[in-house]
């Protein structure tokens, strides 16, 4: 294809993907990103304390991991430790279990679930209502939502299965995800990729000078989407969580994760993992406790000390430091019942613009779908499908697709 112009705003997971995208495929790429540091939601914090915005993690089943691979910018991974030394426990009728229920099985052997029911509604005609209760909850490590339960069943059994597989997918770039987040943007200025940082697009009068060079991708937070492109309607709901960030004097017998049963909420040590998130004889905790919409964030935090009471005894005592903070539109999109990820925003906005991001019409769990739409947006913006056959189509159902090629399936 002959060279042309594609700009990218927003430096995020997704925004580095479509730029590493657009450069192999010979566009001349330039990308904005607000802020002094590339990685969005990926950054890792400087410091003793390697610590992502809430617990991360990279799941090997999705695509992004052979795409990565394939390029060699996949950096060290880091497994879930070895069952043996995992102690993961499972919060239910108030005490740590080493099991989860036997009935959660019957739901995880179901391939598929409906998409125009709850998932309560769904998995409680399977399994029972105490079982389907229980597997909402464990869902949230992957939903980020204070009700789970409530949301489409395919939508929350997806993310069930991924997160209860065997062997585990879950795995933790070694350093944080700014390893990862480095070695992308290392590549990218390596093609060419011209990379500004601390300059932010923040109108729609900004973002209409940059399509008159070519193609835009706009690969920010949907909230900031929505400003950018004086769309209102540009909208998608998400999850809202309390975030525990807690450093504790290391000691034997401690929990790997705890996952509430009970209530939404997953507590995670990551120092298990990976040792070097934290200085030696220190442990790294993350957590997170879904809340409901106007749900304080102290309601979240005092379901989380309970369980920290069970999983880390004398957790007190033995704080070294700690931060807590609410994720609000930073969590990824939730389906309710009666729609799909072909409902969300979708990719190609029309006039030269689309769209990339967790809240986006693109299949996958978590960082998957940002990987997706980023794809997806690249491909029409250098002429895929004639560039979305030139529609300038805005509609959500059935708009996103995404071609055949390396480390990609073909999508409808």
């Amino acid at each position: 294809m002959p060279t042309r112009h594609l700009t990218v705003v927003g430096g995020g997971f997704a925004g580095l993907t479509a730029a590493l995208a657009s450069a192999e495929a010979g566009a001349a790429v330039t990308l904005y990103e607000a802020h002094r540091d590339l990685g969005g939601r990926a950054r890792t914090a400087e410091g003793p304390y390697r610590t992502n915005e809430g617990p991360h993690a990279l799941y090997k089943g999705g695509p992004h991991w052979t795409w990565l691979k394939r390029r060699g910018l996949l950096p060290p991974m880091a497994p879930v430790p070895p069952l043996e030394g995992t102690r993961l426990r499972f919060h239910r009728d108030g005490a740590l279990r080493r099991t989860p229920p036997p009935g959660l099985l019957r739901l995880l052997a179901r391939r598929e679930a409906p998409s125009d029911v709850p998932f309560m509604e769904w998995a409680s005609a399977v399994a029972g209502e105490r079982n389907a209760r229980a597997a909402a909850h464990y869902a949230a490590v992957a939903v980020f939502h204070h009700d789970p339960g409530a949301l489409s069943a395919a939508f929350t059994h997806e993310r069930l299965r991924r997160a209860m597989k065997l062997p585990p997918e879950a795995h933790y770039p070694r350093g944080g995800w700014a390893t990862l987040v480095a070695g992308m943007a290392a590549r990218a200025r390596a093609m060419g990729v011209r990379v500004e940082t601390g300059a932010r697009v923040s109108s729609p009068s900004e973002l209409t000078g940059l399509t008159g060079d070519g193609p835009v991708i706009v690969a920010t937070a949907l909230e900031s989407a929505r400003q950018l492109l004086g769309d209102s309607a540009l909208d998608w709901p998400g999850g809202r969580t309390a975030l525990l960030d807690l450093v504790l004097e290391k000691r034997r017998g401690d929990a790997f994760a705890v996952s509430d049963l009970d209530a939404p909420g997953w507590i995670e040590r990551f120092t298990a993992a990976d040792p070097s998130l934290a200085p030696p004889c220190q442990s790294l905790l993350q957590a997170q406790f879904p809340l409901a919409p106007g749900e304080p964030r102290a309601v979240g935090l005092a379901r989380g000390e309970r369980l920290l009471d069970l999983g880390f005894p004398g957790w007190r005592e033995r704080t070294v430091c700690s931060t807590e903070s609410v994720a609000e539109h930073r969590t990824g999109a939730v389906d309710p019942p009666g729609t799909t990820w072909r409902d969300r925003p979708a990719v190609h906005r029309g006039e030269g613009v689309y769209l990339a991001g967790d809240q986006v019409a693109a299949p996958g769990v978590l960082s998957e779908v940002s990987f997706n739409s980023a794809l997806e947006a690249s491909w029409l913006a250098l002429g895929g499908a004639e560039g979305a056959g030139g529609s300038g189509s805005t509609g959500g159902s059935g708009a996103s697709r995404v071609r055949s090629g390396p480390g990609v399936s073909r999508r409808s």
